[in-house]
Formats: structure tokens, sequence, C-alpha cells
């Protein structure tokens, strides 16, 4: 069995190896044209984007709110708790301590479900913004026959980069 797995390894170190050898002829041979976009620049700064964040702002707002006002009310109780420990009864202490405990753990458990709310929201809206821009870079790909388009790159000159165009043909496709 270990034998089996080694040559099949070796089989495809050596197939994968004479891929990479054909590479640079391939290349030489058409000249590709290649394009690269940023798509943080097209989640943060077209319309869409924006109207995005201006409705997730408006549909937590009200939970947002409740979650300042529980964790001033937190503090308050901490504080209380801390200035008047001294002079309480033991089971005075020990009760007030249980109930700001679980007016904590309820804080915490409401503070983690308003933020896995919110990052599922927000993943829809870029979602939802990331297929019109695919649709769009798409269709600008075709037009202006570009052979790959890329995103996430450590580095791209400005010659390639196509994200103000998508951004202007979102914007207008709104």
């Amino acid at each position: 069995m270990k034998i089996a797995s080694a040559s099949v390894s070796k089989y495809l170190a050596v197939l994968a190896l004479g891929w990479c050898s054909l590479a640079p002829v391939q290349a030489q041979t058409s000249a590709s044209r290649i394009a690269w976009l940023s798509p943080e620049r097209i989640y943060n700064e077209s319309k869409l984007a924006k109207l995005a964040g201006e409705k997730l702002a408006e549909e937590f707002k009200s939970r947002e709110k409740a979650m300042q006002d529980m964790g001033l009310r937190l503090k308050t109780a901490s504080e209380k708790l801390e200035k008047d420990a001294p002079t309480l009864a033991e089971p005075d202490r020990i009760k007030r301590q249980r109930d700001v405990f679980e007016l904590d753990k309820e804080y915490q458990r409401r503070q983690r479900e308003f933020r896995e709310d919110l990052n599922q929201r927000t993943n829809e809206e870029r979602q939802a913004i990331s297929e019109k821009a695919t649709k769009i870079i798409k269709q600008m790909a075709s037009v202006e026959g570009f052979d790959i388009v890329l995103q996430d790159a450590v580095w791209a000159s400005p010659r390639i980069d196509i994200t103000d165009k998508v951004l202007a043909a979102l914007d207008k496709d709104k």
C-alpha cells in the first residue's frame, strides 16, 4: 500500500513538473490580457455598499441601543456592588454578586448574538453586491477581451486596475 501511494505521489509530482515547464511556452505563444480589481474598494466605495451600510445601521439601531442600555445597567450594578460590598450582609452580597454575574452573562450572550446577526446580514449584503459586480466584470471582460480578472493580489500595476470602471458601472447600474 505504501509503495503504491509513493508511486502515485511521484507520478503526480512528475506530471505537475511537466505542466509547469509548459506554462512559460504557453504564455509566450499568446499574449494574455490580465485585469485586476480590489474587492474591498467595491465593498466599501460603491453606492450599493453605502446604501447597504445605511440599511444595516437602520436595521440594527434598536438592538444596538438596547445593548448600550444593558451595558450601562451592568456597569451601574457592578459599581454599586463594589461600593456596597463591605457593608452588605453575606447573603445579600452573594445574591447581588450572583445578579451581577447573571446580568453580565446575559449581556455577553446578547452581544455575541448581535455580532453574529450583524455579520450574517453584512455578508448577505456583500454577497448581493458581489453578484452584481461579478456580472459586470464578466461583461467587461468579454467586451474588453480580458483572459483573466484577478483580485486580492499582493501588488498590481495601476495599468491593469479596473476597479474604478467596475465601481462606475455598479453605481450606474444601481
